[in-house]
């Protein structure tokens, strides 16, 4: 509970009690208290002066004093003699047939009185109700609008509206993906101008799908097109329309392009669109019907609006293998987007626009930074950018350096920094030779990646060190000979261990896994088994995309092929690990010499083991 609404709360509970108080108040009379015994006393003794006779009380003035016995006020106070005289009473009335007949004997004036109760009653039964209606009513708007909400608006769309004013994206504030920006930018201009559309016939796409890795900017570029348009933007997620109560979702989606169509021109953004366009299967799941309606009513409601109207729809999924045929045709959503990971050049861009914000050191080279980053997303960029400049202020520095950036990067690829784990020095050197033997098998191979950085510092929750390697080049293309290279790489570790102790350790299970998928790849894949030939044996997966067999897999090969695949990829790892062994020993004193220097420094950078390198050659000659 936030503190507004604990002030709420404790504002309610103070006017409650007030409230009380007040009742009491009014409710308590200043009159004394009397026994029916006392009143028929100072009646016989001719000390009432006068009396009001109502159903259940006699109420009257009379000198107390005669009672003989002192009096309390209805604070506890005792009264005096003088406040005694003449004082109001008030008795329970009993039973009693000579009551008239006493009270005319020793002339006192009595009347009847029927009592006004309105007052009490309005203060002890509807002032409490609405009271607590208030309070129903807040404690139910305030909820409203968090997890419980109101049951009539159970079928309204959930959509967030951005109109014109609240967007401040722009196609300036997305870098690295140029064709999809290009691509939409036909989208804006019919937004702007639908005139020279229609002047000729044409017609713009109903729906675009933004198809995508994660965190690669599809939802930024779908707010920078409403934002480059200047037209209102309904965003929302495909899980928003599903609910347990049947029937909801359809009701949402009606009420989404009801919306629309009032705020047209406008875009209706719909995200993660694979939670709710799920293929449809061809045997009826009672757990998907609602889900199977939802995607029914958005496929009538798409097919029955126009785009002349002004309305675009947009939708991101990083899942496109799962959508239902349906729903990506013409006439629906009839163009895709695919957004890829961003280039070298991409990256630059994109933390050109994330770094204006920062106060940059002049060593800062965002471009070194590019390339130490590959295959990262927009989102990543960003979070390195965010990374380095917490860094920075956490050291108190007036900018923020290179250094920040390379240990942001560190930070982000192998995890945190664990310099007060405790390893054995046995340990220690375990790790330092594998890592050595990484960075020899990386600069031995002519096609390998250049490493740039050794370290046997722990990392994250199983790193115990890492060989960081840059690539000269972003490669869509790799050749045979690259990949076997890069299974060298991998074993290389496990190899260094080997030589320098005579057994291995645990620390190369990652390796092993990455290696073994390679080659895997190689023969199953890309057809490079001279066994098996140019064949693709991978296991594929059902054409009947349903909910039971989405996730299925059949092999299209015989068991006697499986077997050979097997006999292939150990093959290539045992071919790999002999090539490395015989490299590693013509190379064995630069391993430990390499491995020695990790034990002193934790850290190497690519000069220092260009260094170690030459150092060792000369030595040899």
């Amino acid at each position: 509970m936030d503190d507004k609404q604990q002030f709420s709360m404790w504002y309610f509970v103070g006017a409650a009690m007030l409230l009380l108080a007040i009742q009491s108040l009014f409710s308590m009379q200043r009159a004394q208290l009397l026994q029916y015994s006392d009143f028929q006393t100072l009646l016989h003794s001719g000390k009432i002066s006068e009396v009001s006779i109502s159903e259940d009380r006699l109420t009257g003035t009379a000198d107390l004093n005669a009672l003989g016995r002192p009096m309390t006020d209805f604070l506890g106070r005792t009264q005096s003699a003088e406040q005694l005289n003449n004082h109001t009473f008030v008795v329970a009335r009993v039973p009693d047939e000579s009551l008239v007949t006493d009270l005319r004997a020793a002339q006192v004036k009595f009347s009847g009185r029927i009592e006004n109760r309105l007052l009490s009653t309005v203060l002890s039964w509807i002032a409490p109700a609405l009271l607590f209606f208030v309070i129903w009513t807040l404690l139910m708007r305030r909820m409203g609008s968090g997890q419980i909400g109101s049951m009539m608006d159970i079928g309204k769309s959930k959509a967030k509206i951005y109109v014109q004013k609240n967007l401040d994206v722009t196609f300036a504030d997305v870098a690295g993906i140029d064709e999809a920006k290009l691509e939409l930018m036909e989208v804006v201009d019919f937004l702007k101008h639908p005139e020279r559309y229609r002047r000729l016939g044409g017609r713009i796409p109903k729906g675009i799908l933004i198809v995508g890795a994660p965190g690669t900017g599809k939802t930024l570029l779908a707010r920078a097109v409403a934002g480059e348009a200047r037209v209102s933007f309904l965003s929302l997620s495909g899980s928003e329309f599903v609910e347990m109560f049947v029937g909801v979702g359809a009701a949402r989606v009606r009420d989404l392009f009801q919306q629309a169509e009032k705020l047209a021109p406008c875009i209706i953004f719909i995200d993660e669109l694979d939670a709710l366009g799920k293929a449809r299967g061809v045997i009826g799941v009672a757990g998907n019907e609602e889900r199977e309606q939802t995607l029914n009513q958005l496929l009538v409601q798409m097919d029955g609006f126009d785009t002349r109207s002004g309305v675009i729809i947009m939708a991101a999924t990083n899942r496109p293998e799962i959508l239902d045929p349906a729903l990506l045709r013409p006439g629906r959503f009839d163009r895709h987007v695919a957004i890829d990971r961003p280039d070298l050049k991409g990256r630059e861009q994109i933390l050109l626009v994330h770094a204006k914000r920062l106060t940059l050191s002049p060593d800062v080279d965002l471009a070194q930074v590019a390339a130490r980053t590959p295959g990262f997303a927009g989102a990543d960029l960003a979070n390195i950018v965010n990374e380095a400049a917490l860094l920075a202020a956490r050291l108190n520095k007036k900018s923020v350096q290179m250094d920040d950036f390379e240990e942001a990067i560190d930070r982000v690829v192998a995890g945190l920094e664990m310099r007060h784990r405790i390893m054995r020095p046995q340990e220690k050197a375990t790790v330092a030779h594998h890592e050595a033997g990484h960075a020899l098998i990386a600069e031995d191979r002519p096609t390998a990646d250049k490493v740039t950085r050794v370290s046997i510092i722990p990392r994250g929750i199983g790193a115990l060190g890492f060989t960081q390697q840059l690539p000269t080049e972003d490669r869509y293309l790799l050749k045979q000979s690259e990949l076997l290279d890069r299974l060298d790489v991998l074993l290389a570790g496990r190899v260094a261990e080997s030589l320098a102790f005579g057994e291995v350790s645990t620390g190369a299970q990652n390796d092993l896994q990455r290696a073994t998928d390679l080659a895997r790849h190689m023969v199953t894949e890309y057809g490079m088994s001279r066994t098996l030939g140019p064949a693709t044996l991978q296991n594929v997966r059902s054409p009947l995309v349903t909910p039971d067999a989405v996730n299925s897999l059949r092999s299209e090969y015989s068991e006697h092929t499986a077997q050979i695949i097997d006999e292939e990829v150990r093959r290539l790892l045992t071919d790999a690990e002999q090539r490395v062994r015989v490299t590693l020993t013509a190379q064995r004193t630069t391993l430990d010499r390499l491995a020695q220097l990790l034990l002193q420094k934790e850290t190497l950078d690519r000069t220092e083991l260009l260094a170690v390198r030459a150092e060792t050659v000369a030595n040899a000659h």
